[in-house]
């Protein structure tokens, strides 16, 4: 199997194969964590609105000492700015709030289907990326039917769709479809946030076998799937840990004992996208 640094998305930018979460890092000991991480090498940081820390990422961004254009961020328009008209502000808010001239990808955080506003919400991403405010433009959460009618109603395919995959909920189907539709898929919880047992066997095999710990073994599980996972740590020893992945390689019989361990309702809570709303 192949595995690559950087993926190449369907609007010609590249993102890291491998990104930082920084839910729920706030405050100044959110800041540091987000420098040390930058330190260690992390050069993608993935944010939201409802997270309340796009200050802080802002200002980590520039206590990095890095240029802006070395660190790529991602944040998330929330549900109540659906309307066109809110999701347009939503993004130079946080603009506003990171202090940036341009957002390097913006997801809709949660489709909602129950308000039907999120084709709206779409609208407003493909205009805010035509105006500059925006270079990559995609969704989190949406399953085939959501991204069926964006795309519908558009013409434009999401560059990124992130969500919900770890050995507990592989995503298989969906993963198939962001392939055949050339959406890049990101992984968020790719570790399972205690929801995987890392003393199984599928995952506890492999460390042993290459030496490294479970959590790498479950992130090199994503990338082997041409996954981008997005770990979060406040360690510096783990954020380390957790990008070096490219030393080992997992066998065929590792990858598909691990998916292996998925099952029908493997979700860490009730986040169906069909049902969840989120505001």
């Amino acid at each position: 199997m192949t595995v690559t640094s950087a993926y190449t998305l369907n609007d010609g930018a590249e993102l890291p194969s491998i990104g930082f979460g920084t839910y729920p890092l706030r405050g100044e000991s959110g800041v540091a964590a987000m420098v040390g991480a930058i330190e260690n090498g992390y050069r993608l940081l993935d944010s939201a609105v409802n997270y309340e820390n796009e200050v802080e990422v802002g200002e980590a961004v520039r206590a990095s000492g890095l240029d802006r254009s070395e660190l790529l961020v991602t944040t998330k328009i929330p549900g109540r700015f659906h309307a066109k008209d809110l999701a347009v502000r939503s993004v130079e808010d946080s603009l506003r709030r990171m202090a940036f001239d341009v957002l390097d990808l913006v997801l809709i955080h949660w489709p909602n289907p129950s308000r039907g506003l999120y084709v709206e919400a779409w609208e407003a991403l493909v205009e805010c990326r035509e105006r500059g405010l925006v270079r990559s433009i995609g969704v989190s959460n949406f399953t085939e039917e959501h991204l069926g009618r964006i795309i519908d109603a558009t013409g434009v395919t999401p560059a990124v769709n992130q969500v919900e995959i770890h050995p507990r909920f592989p995503q298989e189907e969906l993963v198939t479809v962001h392939e055949r539709l050339g959406i890049v898929t990101e992984s968020w919880s790719p570790l399972g946030k205690g929801s995987v047992d890392l003393d199984a066997e599928p995952i506890a095999g492999p460390t042993q076998r290459h030496g490294v710990s479970a959590g790498q073994v479950v992130l090199r599980w994503h990338l082997q799937r041409g996954l981008l996972p997005l770990p979060k740590s406040e360690s510096p020893e783990r954020q380390r840990e957790n990008l070096d992945l490219f030393g080992f390689e997992l066998s065929d019989d590792e990858m598909a004992a691990i998916t292996a361990m998925g099952v029908d309702r493997g979700r860490r809570f009730d986040g169906d996208p069909n049902t969840h709303e989120e505001m």
